[in-house]
């Protein structure tokens, strides 16, 4: 809402800040993240034929994907964008820098009803792939939230892809 709204429960000390309501389904059209001047298209994604989650196409690594069969941002839900974090042809990616993001820090979701989710990071984490956290990115959440996720760690010449994926744990607070 706009600066200098009134919280619709006063905010006690100590308490979390009462979340906004959540939206209706839209499918997010851009995302913005400041501190790492991520300002980007969002294409929609869904599941390849083994059931795995697709990515954007590396010729279009500057975009970033959201995952349509979960919610959309601002939802109740996780909602997931997933992006590369760099391409043979492009160089870096749309999340190149994805894993310098704090706590506090915001990402803003455009959504094609003209409507705008933020979400505010609660948590930066990387994961080896093998034991990437399914349930917390794509499991149940009864508050409005959002996963934001690509490669990271070392490189792995020999499979050809990184052997971590840092997730971005964030949560609608406008």
């Amino acid at each position: 809402g706009p600066a200098g709204a009134t919280p619709t429960t006063p905010a006690v000390p100590g308490s979390p800040v009462a979340a906004p309501a959540a939206l209706p389904r839209s499918a997010p059209t851009t995302i913005s993240i400041p501190r790492i001047g991520v300002s980007a298209e969002i294409m929609t994604l869904g599941t390849n034929p083994d059931g795995t989650v697709q990515v954007p196409p590396l010729d279009q690594a500057m975009k970033a994907g959201w995952y349509s069969p979960g919610a959309s941002p601002g939802e109740v839900g996780n909602a997931v964008v997933v992006g590369h974090v760099d391409s043979a042809q492009l160089g870096p990616a749309v999340f190149f820098n994805l894993g310098a993001l704090v706590p506090g820090d915001t990402v803003t979701i455009t959504r094609q009803d003209g409507s705008t989710a933020t979400f505010t990071v609660d948590e930066v984490r990387s994961y080896p792939k093998t034991a990437f956290p399914a349930e917390q990115v794509y499991g149940p959440s009864d508050v409005p939230g959002l996963r934001v996720v690509t490669c990271g760690g070392a490189f792995d010449r020999t499979a050809g892809s990184y052997l971590n994926n840092i997730v971005v744990y964030a949560r609608m607070t406008g």
